[in-house]
């Protein structure tokens, strides 16, 4: 089982499921599975992430750091209760900045990383509170000047949630996809679980600079405020650019993000939310055009920023 690329397609498809709703949360995505009503609504939504990664030391010598800005968009259609479909697109821009030489080598092995692609979640209610989810997707995750046609990711997500009585939902799902030079399968835990009046634990949020491969313990504060503390596991893999370090071949970065997230929730359509955290765990890899190692190497913690401003319409 290969779990390395939870970040690169889980964090679009776990968006357009619409899977988490906490209170004092904005999803991107209207979760129509936990509101139900009427069919025949569309509502779409946007999202923007500024990302700051500061430099961190390679273990081997040399430094990296990392910007850039994550952003989703599209709509769901509710078809009545906790049935929907929808799509939404998905844009990564990661601008790497390596020290030279470095312990990847004499020259950056990688500089800017670009996503793009879509996601068409579909949502059904099977009764008792059970709904069942079907995420397909297809992406592109690569350097500039990487081939597109040997970037191409795709592959789907399907879970079941059962939501309780007390409005406490989990579930549980399956990922299956045929990405960069290997196939990932992978389980995941959907979690949304009141431990009192204010606190709940919780999936991250799905657009944030952190992703959705983790839990958050959640406390709402008067006023629209609430505050999360939580940790997740990211990855990114992309093709690399053909005529560079390592022409064709593959890029890798790995680590926990632990995080701690003050939101403002301004209306039922609009929040945004801060980060502040850590980077631990982290690790580099370069492979060759076929998926073989070349180097690698980890890094000390980094600094994490962001801010994720989601909006509904």
């Amino acid at each position: 089982m290969n779990v390395s690329f939870w970040r690169s397609t889980a964090l679009a498809a776990l968006l357009a499921t619409g899977s988490v709703h906490a209170a004092g949360y904005l999803n991107p995505v209207v979760d129509t599975s936990a509101q139900g009503g009427a069919g025949g609504q569309l509502r779409p939504f946007v999202s923007i992430t500024p990302v700051y990664q500061g430099s961190a030391d390679l273990d081997r010598g040399g430094d990296f750091s990392v910007r850039g800005i994550i952003l989703r968009g599209g709509a769901a259609y509710s078809l009545g209760g906790a049935n929907s479909v929808g799509v939404t697109l998905n844009y990564d821009y990661l601008d790497y900045s390596f020290s030279s030489p470095s312990s990847l080598g004499l020259r950056p092995p990688w500089g800017i990383v670009q996503r793009y692609g879509f996601t068409l979640p579909l949502s059904f209610d099977v009764g008792d509170g059970w709904s069942v989810q079907a995420a397909p997707s297809v992406d592109w995750f690569r350097e500039n000047g990487a081939s597109s046609s040997d970037s191409i990711i795709w592959g789907a997500l399907v879970s079941g949630t059962k939501r309780f009585d007390d409005g406490n939902r989990l579930g549980l799902g399956v990922g299956v996809y045929d990405r960069i030079d290997t196939t990932a399968v992978f389980p995941f835990l959907i979690v949304d679980w009141r431990l009192g009046d204010r606190w709940r634990v919780i999936n991250p949020v799905p657009s944030g600079p952190a992703g959705p491969a983790g839990l958050e313990l959640d406390y709402q504060f008067d006023g629209g405020w609430t505050a999360g503390v939580g940790a997740a596991w990211r990855v990114y893999r992309f093709r690399l650019s053909d005529t560079g370090l390592t022409p064709n071949g593959i890029g890798e970065e790995r680590g926990a993000p632990i995080f701690l997230r003050v939101t403002r929730k301004f209306n039922e359509q609009m929040a945004l939310h801060l980060y502040g955290g850590v980077v631990v765990a982290g690790k580099l890899r370069l492979e060759n055009s076929s998926g073989g190692l070349l180097r690698e190497d980890d890094f000390d913690p980094a600094a994490l920023f962001g801010a994720t401003f989601i909006g509904r319409f």
